[in-house]
């Protein structure tokens, strides 16, 4: 059954989230202030996270800012008494999937719940920013920094990474890659994927002859590991 993280510090709204999602047949986890959202994520890995704007610690903006960093991948709605238009813009600039606005009725936001969940099993969500090692991506901007200096990343470089993270500890294929990030009708061959790879090792990793982060799988292809 699905896991949903519901982050809200009012105990009452809290408690008749939980009930319902558990009628619906979640496992509900709750946290009632930014910092415990943080900590629940990392530790319970939920399918989705509703998130509340107004937070006590750490708001709902910088939690999901936070996780959006940290390679966080599951839907966040967020939920804000605030009907103001910049409350939206903002909270899905910092890689928020969908707002609701307080008050609101229980089985739409059941509703958009299961819908993200739908939508997130056919398809990784956008990968906005990630940080591993002391490697920062930002996949809007295509900038990449590593210990504060500039990484010079062309787009393909780009789009490998992102594909590698998204699916981090799984083995990607050669195939894969030449389809997902060239495409087949570029008609380029598996080499081409290798030599990629070896250039992206000499920017990103310690020692690019032992790496680290992307691993090699013999004769299938390669895994991510942050």
């Amino acid at each position: 059954m699905p896991k949903v993280l519901i982050v809200e510090d009012e105990p009452g709204i809290a408690v008749g989230l939980r009930d319902n999602f558990e009628y619906e047949g979640f496992t509900v986890v709750v946290a009632g202030d930014g910092e415990a959202a943080l900590r629940q994520a990392a530790s319970e890995h939920p399918d989705i996270v509703v998130l509340d704007v107004m937070l006590p610690k750490l708001s709902g903006l910088d939690v999901c800012r936070n996780l959006r960093a940290k390679g966080f991948g599951a839907p966040i709605l967020m939920l804000t008494a605030r009907r103001r238009e910049i409350d939206t813009v903002v909270g899905l600039e910092v890689g928020a999937d969908d707002y609701v606005t307080k008050p609101f009725g229980i089985r739409e936001l059941v509703a958009r719940v299961k819908a993200h969940l739908r939508r997130a099993s056919r398809s990784h969500p956008a990968l906005l920013t990630y940080a591993f090692g002391d490697v920062d991506l930002d996949f809007r901007r295509y900038e990449a920094r590593k210990a504060g200096r500039v990484l010079d990343l062309s787009p393909r470089e780009f789009e490998m990474l992102k594909y590698l993270i998204q699916r981090q500890g799984e083995t990607v294929t050669r195939e894969q890659l030449l389809d997902e990030v060239w495409g087949y009708d570029q008609f380029p061959i598996t080499r081409t994927v290798d030599n990629h790879i070896a250039k992206l090792r000499q920017k990103i990793e310690d020692h690019p002859a032992e790496p680290q982060h992307i691993i090699t799988v013999h004769r299938v292809g390669y895994r991510f590991v942050p």
